[in-house]
């Protein structure tokens, strides 16, 4: 249930927007798999599998962003292609031309596609009305685009704001390298890159390494900055913080695995109950990271809730 990424976006805190709202702005654009003749396909879909597009809870909501992608091997266009140019050439006594052979192509992969198989990925929404979060699950920035541009284009009027914190990650994570320490709350694990940003990008990877204060040091010291560093946050979560504050690699440790509730009867119990310790765990992760990168910049939405 656990988010793997964090790609992190503002909004207002509190945003006064109702389950029933949300389902409605997603309605027109839930998923449907996509004809015989669409390479690919995406949507909305439900996160349990029911007839809502919305999993509520205590002002948290996660919806799903489904992609659809037909697999269709470009060698196997090819090759079927080939094999029909050479029966067309013996049809007409001569070889196609550039335009035929555009246009038998086209005919070819019309032909293949309903007997492509499709692969489906699913990406994980969170929105936290109360405390102004709207956090994507991904990984990757195409495939967050992908998400953000359905979001804009469901909801009008979408006030997603970008997280800005006074200290850039690179500096902050250099420096905490080059002490040592983890800002309080933190601790620093054993993965990290550092890498010139002069010609040629001279990069230096540890995994699973040690990180000696004094390896880090003269790797600092030779101009290399911090690219990414995994961390813990109060023996709770693991993480990766990249220069763009994407939080990779996202692991509950022990302490959490075993704070489930054991009174849950099926599995919507566990999914609420997980849910919960989930958003307020994250939550409460989050807020200490933007205060140990200095708070975020201008007027903090999160303060203006608790005016």
């Amino acid at each position: 249930m656990w988010f793997k990424n964090l790609q992190l976006h503002r909004l207002p805190a509190p945003w006064s927007v109702t389950p029933e709202q949300m389902q409605k702005w997603l309605a027109p654009y839930a998923f449907a798999p996509g004809n015989s003749v669409e390479m690919q396909s995406h949507g909305w879909a439900s996160p349990r599998d029911n007839d809502s597009l919305v999993y509520a809870l205590n002002g948290q909501m996660l919806l799903v962003f489904r992609a659809e992608k037909k697999l269709l091997p470009a060698s196997v266009v090819t090759q079927v292609t080939k094999a029909r140019a050479l029966e067309l050439e013996e049809q007409q006594g001569f070889k196609p031309g550039r335009k035929q052979m555009r246009e038998l192509k086209e005919q070819v992969t019309d032909e293949l596609l309903p007997r492509a198989f499709s692969i489906r990925r699913d990406t994980r929404v969170w929105i936290d009305c109360k405390n102004g979060w709207l956090v994507i699950d991904a990984a990757s920035q195409a495939v967050a685009d992908e998400v953000r541009g359905l979001l804009v284009k469901s909801i009008d009027q979408l006030p997603l704001g970008t997280v800005q914190v006074t200290h850039a990650p690179v500096a902050a994570m250099t420096e905490w390298l080059l002490s040592g320490e983890g800002p309080a709350g933190f601790t620093l694990d054993q993965d990290t890159e550092l890498r010139s940003p002069a010609e040629g990008n001279a990069t230096v990877r540890y995994v699973g390494h040690t990180l000696d204060a004094e390896d880090m040091r003269r790797h600092i010291e030779a101009g290399k900055q911090c690219m990414r560093l995994a961390m813990t946050w109060n023996d709770r979560v693991s993480f990766v913080l990249t220069p763009s504050l994407t939080i990779k690699r996202i692991a509950p440790l022990d302490v959490l695995k075993e704070a489930g509730d054991p009174t849950a009867q099926n599995d919507d119990e566990r999914f609420d109950s997980d849910v919960t310790l989930m958003t307020a765990e994250l939550d409460r992760m989050l807020c200490d990271l933007l205060d140990a990168l200095g708070g975020e910049q201008g007027e903090t939405m999160r303060q203006a809730a608790a005016a």
